[in-house]
């Protein structure tokens, strides 16, 4: 049974890890792999220290949204984890040196036009949305070599790094959120292709899961926020130089130089 020193614990470690860029060994030792409301408690304790020092809250990233890697992680559900703006990438530059293990994948963005609180449907949630958009999520792990299951990642806030947004506003009418294909380059050349139904064959289903999850624990999704909807296709290794371009139907493209 994981105590509350074992909770404020394994928070600090995954703190200082990503304070000193130096991955520790996965956390499901002492967590164990079934305790997700555990996870979700550590998560937050990182997730309030960053804002008690200045961050704000921009936000939500769903992860697992493959069938095939929840089968893996060996859940039957998404997780989430919280955006902040110190993670948003504002110059189509970042870094290497701010990042841990990154990947790069290419999703749908939502961006919210009204909090979406009460009992919520998918025609709520549809109302909800301002626009929609194209995006570039870099994960990284404070997990040392990627090692992890449902309670690693989740407790790692879902494993977010970045994000940054394209600059096309699309209503959600006018996309096709299933069949839209989408590709991902490194340094010009296809690293990483799928389609909408590649998110729980549908974005929108993996926004809803999220959206319900959200109200029935008291955080709503709130006007102006973030929801990184899931991976469209295979996350891809960075490394120092790397230049990305994300293209999906309907949504134009954005692009991220990695520095």
């Amino acid at each position: 049974m994981t105590t509350q020193l074992d909770v404020q614990t394994i928070a600090d470690r995954l703190y200082q890890a990503a304070q000193s860029g130096i991955a520790i060994p996965p956390i499901r030792d002492v967590l164990g792999i079934e305790d997700l409301e555990t996870a979700y408690a550590i998560q937050a304790l990182n997730t309030r220290k960053r804002i008690s020092l200045g961050a704000k809250v921009t936000g939500k990233k769903i992860g697992l949204t493959s069938f095939a890697v929840q089968e893996q992680l060996g859940v039957d559900q998404p997780d989430y984890g919280v955006l902040l703006d110190s993670m948003e990438v504002s110059n189509q530059e970042l870094m290497f040196s701010a990042l841990m293990q990154p990947k790069a994948e290419a999703e749908i963005a939502f961006v919210m036009a009204k909090d979406l609180d009460g009992d919520i449907n998918i025609a709520d949630l549809i109302e909800a949305i301002d626009y929609v958009t194209v995006s570039i999520e870099i994960v990284g792990s404070r997990i040392a070599n990627w090692d992890i299951k449902i309670t690693d990642t989740i407790a790692d806030n879902a494993s977010a790094s970045h994000y940054i947004l394209g600059e096309s506003k699309v209503n959600i009418e006018e996309v096709d959120l299933v069949s839209c294909q989408m590709t991902l380059t490194k340094n010009d050349e296809i690293v990483s292709k799928g389609s909408g139904a590649a998110c729980m064959d549908n974005p929108l289903n993996a926004a809803l899961w999220l959206a319900q999850t959200m109200a029935s624990q008291g955080n709503p999704l709130r006007q102006g926020e973030i929801l990184l909807s899931g991976a469209l296709g295979p996350m891809v290794p960075i490394e120092k130089g790397d230049k990305f371009v994300a293209k999906i139907d309907g949504l134009g493209s954005v692009s991220l130089m990695i520095t």
